[in-house]
């Protein structure tokens, strides 16, 4: 079967970043919002159609410039699902809002829109939405709902960056989106992200926001003749050789979707072909396409998931869970509250198991299918 120590994840150059990045440093500027900084930005207007879009050090950056965008205060609360990572909920925590927790459907994990309207109250100020595993939520119906209680609606397209619902772009219907290139997603840059402003009214601050609050970027347009501090913000620009680096990936953003898809699919196969009723696989909508970033399978219980991920190390190959849900963590309850029991985000997230899957996994996966195999 050959030596297996593969882990859950492992980045990849996949076209020109190490050119581009020397490139960068012969243009004399590392600081952001440089060459790389634009091509990275022209790209993903192109790619989602948005009015604009700015690169962030982090996706936990954009999701904090879209709670000050939306004017989350003291008291506000944001519609979210539990089973996403805490950026999605701290953003809203540290403007002095509260997120309110609503369960996920046990088909896509996706946050159930079908509960969503039974938690809104007069305090209600956004939803934040998750795609998680780069399969888009119902966002149609979600965005009437923002629509029709005068709500914000953000996406956190973090891992959803190449997916699509009913053939519009993730991070293309909400108010404002957010993408991660986070060294574990499709396209990476080790950390960053970008904020996706679909309403460009929301443009012009949201510039003044990344740049500490100045509008600093209006005078390198020669909008006026000195910056100043107009407003609330921080330091949110990546810099250019991140921007450099990611302009690599970004260029062959088809060729990774369609390798992970391969992966993807050998999984799908694999375990489906071997009749276990009693495991639970990714469901893909028939309106959405996915990217192939993650794939994952719901275990019998618990105790069947630890056995199998210490089995899995065991013979050299990682296998994680993923989040523990965040209105029964320390500063879920604290900050937050859930919206109804969460029967069945409370459900998955003690079964849920992922497995390796990175653009040049290649010929791996075959040792990871045999150990899998051989556990089960």
């Amino acid at each position: 079967m050959g030596t297996t120590n593969i882990p859950y994840n492992r980045p990849a150059l996949v076209g020109k970043e190490l050119e581009y990045i020397t490139d960068a440093i012969k243009r004399l500027q590392l600081s952001g919002d440089g060459h790389y900084t634009e091509q990275c930005q022209n790209w993903i207007n192109k790619r989602i159609g948005c009015a604009g879009s700015l690169l962030t050090h982090s996706c936990t950056a954009a999701l904090e410039m879209a709670a000050i965008l939306t004017g989350i205060g003291p008291g506000d609360e944001v519609i979210m699902p539990s089973f996403t990572f805490v950026s999605t909920a701290n953003a809203v925590v540290l403007r002095g809002g509260k997120p309110v927790f609503v369960d996920v459907r046990p088909d896509t994990l996706n946050m159930d829109e079908n509960l969503i309207v039974d938690a809104i109250t007069e305090r209600t100020k956004a939803i934040f939405t998750v795609h998680y595993a780069g399969v888009c939520s119902e966002l149609d119906k979600i965005r009437a709902i923002a629509d029709d209680y005068g709500l914000w609606l953000v996406e956190d397209a973090a891992q959803a960056l190449g997916s699509t619902y009913k053939g519009r772009q993730a991070g293309s219907i909400g108010h404002l989106s957010t993408i991660s290139f986070h060294e574990t997603k499709n396209i990476t840059c080790g950390e960053g992200g970008a904020l996706i402003i679909n309403d460009s009214r929301l443009m012009e601050r949201a510039e003044i926001i990344r740049e500490k609050g100045t509008n600093r970027t209006r005078f390198f347009r020669g909008q006026v003749d000195k910056y100043t501090w107009v407003d609330i913000g921080s330091s949110y620009l990546p810099g250019e050789l991140s921007a450099a680096f990611l302009f690599g990936q970004l260029e062959n953003v088809d060729k990774i979707s369609a390798e992970r898809l391969r992966l993807w699919n050998q999984y799908n196969d694999f375990l489906r072909g071997l009749g276990r009723n009693d495991f639970t696989y990714p469901h893909i909508p028939d309106h959405c396409e996915h990217n192939g970033h993650l794939y994952y399978v719901l275990m019998p219980n618990q105790e069947d998931r630890a056995n199998f991920i210490g089995a899995m190390k065991e013979n050299g190959i990682m296998t994680p869970f993923h989040y523990v849900p965040l209105h029964s963590a320390p500063a879920g309850m604290n900050y937050g509250r859930a919206h109804g029991p969460l029967k069945v985000t409370n459900d998955i997230a003690e079964r849920l198991v992922r497995l390796p899957i990175f653009y040049k996994l290649g010929q791996e996966i075959d040792d990871v299918i045999k150990v899998i195999e051989k556990v089960l």
